[in-house]
């Protein structure tokens, strides 16, 4: 609640609109993990609301959590695997560099990796490298 007088819930709703603010509850969840390196914090049955301002989504869960420490989820194989290759620019970005520079897959890829991931940035090099 704002500090000041005692507002009944459609004046906090008008005044949370006016100021940019909107929420919404999210219906029928059953359950939140909210996970760290050591431990589970499992929430059944929360409520959960999502307040958006500015564009900006910001989650909030209610209730009781049960905390348990984390178990590794896969067994430990005996012969030690090959270790995963890194893994590339998802593809919707490969797909937007293609499109807008007119380019080749290799090239979307490649343009991705050296703008570290942006897009845009992607876009930009290959465009001014063309002229």
């Amino acid at each position: 609640m704002l500090p000041g007088n005692p507002r009944n819930a459609r004046q906090m709703e008008m005044m949370m609109r006016r100021l940019g603010m909107k929420t919404e509850e999210v219906p029928d969840v059953e359950e939140v993990i909210v996970r760290t390196k050591e431990k589970d914090h499992v929430f059944r049955a929360p409520e959960v609301t999502i307040l958006t301002v500015q564009g900006v989504r910001t989650y909030q869960v209610v209730g009781n959590p049960e905390v348990r420490p984390r178990t590794a989820s896969v067994a430990p194989s005996a012969a030690p695997s090959a270790p995963a290759p890194p893994p590339g620019p998802p593809e919707e970005d490969i797909r937007l560099v293609m499109e807008q520079a007119n380019v080749s897959r290799e090239e979307a890829i490649e343009a991705l990796f050296q703008a570290r991931g942006a897009p845009a940035e992607a876009i930009l090099q290959i465009l001014t490298r063309s002229r």
